[in-house]
């Protein structure tokens, strides 16, 4: 049977969707089946009303991006688990976030040192993911202050500017994963389930 879809409505093809989400055809047919995501079968294609796919990722938006507010004494704790993720790069924020999303954590970002350490102190986490190379406070000396709030807490470092001094005190401070820019979603998700004690998908 023709499907006639509306002139005015975008659709993407299953190809188009990876890319534009940057996850892999097994998580897009878990969303599909999930119904988070909306798709229309055409002959042995799938085809996806784009405005469904940017109103979905839109509800997936990370918090720590919007216009601060004042945290709430008590934080009401999700049953996912919450990772934080602080980088100066806002594309990178945005990539790293809309993955970990995909993946059903719960997500929050900083764009700085001293910010994710404001947050920290108002909320629980159970990841922090951060950039080594960052004006004003760096990775490292972030990861120093995190562990003093949280001792616990696991920590993976981004960074594009990988070297063996860095590499070695990274791993005197205890962080369980290193991400060399540039990194595929895959190796995300990978260090981040490894980081918090699951088998990677």
């Amino acid at each position: 049977m023709a499907l006639n879809f509306p002139t005015d409505e975008v659709f993407l093809t299953t190809e188009e969707v990876l890319e534009y989400l940057q996850v892999n055809l097994r998580t897009v047919y878990r969303l599909i089946k999930a119904g988070k995501i909306p798709a229309v079968r055409v002959g042995r294609q799938w085809r996806f009303r784009k405005r469904d796919i940017d109103a979905w990722l839109d509800s997936q938006r990370p918090r720590g991006d919007r216009a601060a507010t004042s945290a709430p004494a008590t934080p009401v704790r999700s049953a996912r688990q919450r990772v934080l993720v602080v980088d100066d790069e806002a594309s990178i924020r945005d990539l790293l976030s809309k993955t970990l999303a995909l993946a059903e954590y719960d997500v929050d970002t900083a764009p700085d040192g001293t910010t994710a350490l404001d947050r920290m102190r108002a909320f629980n986490y159970d990841l922090l993911i951060a950039d080594l190379k960052m004006p004003g406070m760096d990775g490292l000396t972030l990861i120093r202050q995190a562990k003093r709030i949280k001792a616990d807490l696991p920590v993976i470092i981004i960074t594009g500017f990988s070297t063996e001094s860095s590499a070695i005190e990274a791993v005197n401070l205890g962080v369980a994963g290193y991400l060399t820019k540039p990194f595929r979603v895959p190796q995300v998700l990978a260090a981040a389930s490894k980081a918090l004690g699951a088998p990677a998908a």
